[in-house]
This record gives C-alpha cells, sequence and structure tokens, in this order.
C-alpha cells in the first residue's frame, strides 16, 4: 500500500510539472535585450502589482532611548572592570572565579563586592582596552558585602564613575547593568526597578536594608558591577540573585546594594580598611495584624521587638522582648514586646525601618531616643548604641 501511495503521488507530481512546462511554453517571452517590459501577457508578473517595501518605523521615543543607552555605555564600559581572582594552592597559582568592579576615584579605587574577593591570594584587574593592573585589597565590609581594590595606574581617558541618590530612585525606573556575567566582558543589561527597600543577606548574620531590586539580567560574574540610571550614575553594586533554588542563572529578581551604602562604607575602607556598624541589639519583625489583636493594640505600624540580645545596647537601656506566646486566628505569636513606632522622632513602619535608621544614620557611641508603647501606653526610652559584633544577628 505504502508504494502504491507513494507512486500515485509522484504521478501527480510529474503531471503538475508537466502541465507548468507546456504552459510555460506556449507563451512568447522577448528578448531579454528589448526595450520592452519584460513581464508576460496573462502571467503572474502582469497580474499582481509591484511590490512595494514599507519602510520599519521605530517610535522616536525608542530611538531617543536607543541613543541615550548606546551613549551610557560608551562612557561608562571604559570604567567597568573583570576582576579574575587567583589563589595559592599547593605551590601552585590557580583562578578562584571571576567578578566585576568599577573605577571610584582617580586614585585607583575599585568598588566590588566582598564576596568576589573573598578568599583571594591575587587579584587581577582588565579593563575592557585589554589594559591588565594587579589589584591589593585596600579593605572589605562583609557587613555590606562591599570590597575596595586599588590600582596603582588607571588606563589613559577612564574617568570614575559618579554616585547617585538614593532619594531619586523610583520603582518602575529604567536602570542598565554592566558586567562580566558568565565571564563576557562588558556585557550591557537593561531593565527597571522593581522594588526599592529590600533587606537581602549579609556575609554574616546581619542583613543588608535598603536593597534595590531590578528585573536587569544579572547573573555570576555581574557581581561587583554597577547599576546605573540612564544619567550614567551609580545607583547601586550588583550582587546577589533570586533564582527559586534552581539554577544559578538569572529568573528575572537580582538585587543591588544601594548607593547610600557606597557612600556610607566606601569612605572608611580607603580610610581604615574596615567599617564600624551601629548596634541596638534587637530580634524582631515587623508588627502584624496577629500580634497586633492579641496585644490589644491601638496602632498597626511599627517594629515589634521579640527579643533583646542579653548584655546589648537596648537590654541595657530597658527595651522589653516577648514573655509569652498567645495563639489567634490558629496562629502562636510571640506577646509582651515592645513596639518601636518612632526613633528620633522619625516614625518607624517597619522593622526595616528601625534597621535602615540605626545601620545607615547611626555610629557606635550614638544616643537614640525610642519611642514605645508598652502595655498600652507610650513612652521613650534612651538606648546608647554599640558596635556591632561579628558573631549576633539585630
Amino acid at each position: 500500500m505504502k508504494d502504491k501511495r507513494a507512486q500515485k503521488l509522484i504521478t501527480l507530481g510529474t503531471l503538475i510539472f508537466v502541465l507548468a512546462v507546456s504552459a510555460a511554453c506556449s507563451f512568447s517571452i522577448p528578448s531579454l535585450s528589448s526595450s520592452q517590459p519584460t513581464s508576460v501577457p496573462g502571467s503572474v508578473q502582469e497580474i499582481l502589482p509591484e511590490p512595494t517595501v514599507t519602510p520599519l518605523v521605530v517610535p522616536e521615543a525608542v530611538l531617543d532611548e536607543q541613543g541615550v543607552l548606546v551613549n551610557l555605555y560608551a562612557r561608562a564600559n571604559p570604567a567597568v572592570v573583570n576582576i579574575t581572582e587567583y589563589a595559592n594552592q599547593g605551590g601552585q597559582v590557580v583562578p578562584l572565579g571571576q567578578g566585576s568592579g568599577f573605577v571610584y576615584d582617580e586614585k585607583g579605587h575599585i568598588i566590588t563586592n566582598a564576596h568576589v574577593i573573598e578568599g583571594a591570594d591575587d587579584l587581577e584587574v582588565t579593563f575592557s582596552d585589554g589594559s591588565i593592573e594587579i589589584g591589593t585589597l585596600v579593605g572589605k565590609d562583609l557587613n555590606s558585602d562591599l570590597a575596595v581594590v586599588k590600582i596603582e595606574t588607571v588606563p589613559d581617558g577612564v574617568q570614575p564613575l559618579p554616585l547617585g541618590d538614593i532619594e531619586k530612585l523610583a520603582v518602575g525606573q529604567t536602570v542598565v547593568a554592566i558586567g562580566n556575567p558568565f565571564g563576557l566582558e562588558g556585557s550591557l543589561t537593561r531593565g527597571i526597578i522593581s522594588a526599592l527597600g529590600r533587606s537581602i543577606p549579609a556575609l554574616t548574620p546581619f542583613t543588608i536594608p535598603q536593597a534595590i531590586q531590578t528585573d536587569a539580567a544579572i547573573n555570576p560574574g555581574n557581581s561587583g558591577g554597577p547599576l546605573l540610571n540612564l544619567q550614567g550614575e551609580v545607583i547601586g553594586v550588583n550582587a546577589q540573585i533570586e533564582t527559586g533554588g534552581v539554577t544559578q542563572a538569572n529568573a528575572g529578581i537580582g538585587f543591588a546594594i544601594p548607593v547610600s551604602m557606597i557612600k556610607l562604607v566606601i569612605p572608611d575602607l580607603i580610610e581604615k580598611g574596615s567599617h564600624d556598624w551601629a548596634w541596638l541589639g534587637v530580634r524582631g519583625g515587623s508588627l502584624d495584624s496577629w500580634t497586633q489583636e492579641a496585644m490589644h493594640l491601638d496602632v498597626n505600624k511599627g517594629a515589634y521587638i521579640a527579643e533583646v540580645v542579653q548584655g546589648g545596647p537596648a537590654e541595657k537601656a530597658g527595651l522589653r522582648g516577648s514573655s509569652k506566646t498567645a495563639t489567634i486566628r490558629g496562629r502562636e505569636v510571640e506577646i509582651g514586646g515592645d513596639v518601636v513606632v518612632a526613633i528620633n522622632n522619625q516614625t518607624v513602619r517597619s522593622f526595616d525601618d528601625l534597621l535602615i535608621y540605626v545601620s545607615l544614620h547611626s555610629k557606635p557611641g550614638d544616643v537614640v531616643v525610642l519611642t514605645v508603647i508598652r502595655g498600652g501606653k507610650t513612652q521613650e526610652i534612651k538606648v546608647t548604641l554599640e558596635k556591632r559584633p561579628d558573631n549576633l544577628s539585630e
């Protein structure tokens, strides 16, 4: 059966071909040298109109943004570097990995992530023009995952990248990341700010507040590179990605250490190699409806103190943590702790607000006034902040 079907198909195809050739041979085709039109009367060419090509129309707004991105890359990419880490293992120098960084000043200071250079014995800094410099670690801060590397000479024409302003950022704003994902040097990716004020894990038990969430593609190798606004200003240092635990590649959610933290930490790393963080000594979270209901609170916003660290500043000042638990709507919650609603007269709406104020607007030795609600009454408690330890979480 299969052979007969094949034979029928071949016969049909042959018949169509013969008919087509016969029809074509019945026409008189003029000479190519003739000045008359070369269309054949009654042919498809004569029936159909001449094809027209519609030019691609690109909206001016798109062209404008493309021009901005092209110019931004031309200005910024020379200052973005590839950092290769090497370690001496058993008498042999072996590569540990790669990351990114960018030129901070004309003195040759390079900003990158602390996790990029962690464990490295030697650092090699490569610029977009192929220039290679040996990098020396100046300082690192595990609490912010920031580090500074120094090179002797910045290539001619390379300008430090300017820093932006955290207060001028907005969700939906277009941003770009430049770095070396998977070792592919000088890659630019475009996206938006997806969210602001995220808290992400540090390289210590503490967290990094005010992190910027973006959907600009960030992959291994982008770490340490700049997240830029369309003015070419650094608004963050690309540091982490959320993958859902499935892959190491980008899943549309990346995080950058905010420029506010760069401005706070980097000068100290350059000057003395480290940064001292203020510490309150509490554990807690943002006030939720279960805790509010269980404690019969009149407020629905604030930082709930679940625990005060023994011997820490909060305990010394008399701040209270949870003393018991209660079950509300099927959920067990800790109750009895203080609810912080303000610090130095600045409203505290969440636990992150409290962390941000202590971390970014205070230093060890500062005295802060906490406005707390305890037993349904409002009171003020003065706390002398101390230096953050290395082995406790806040």
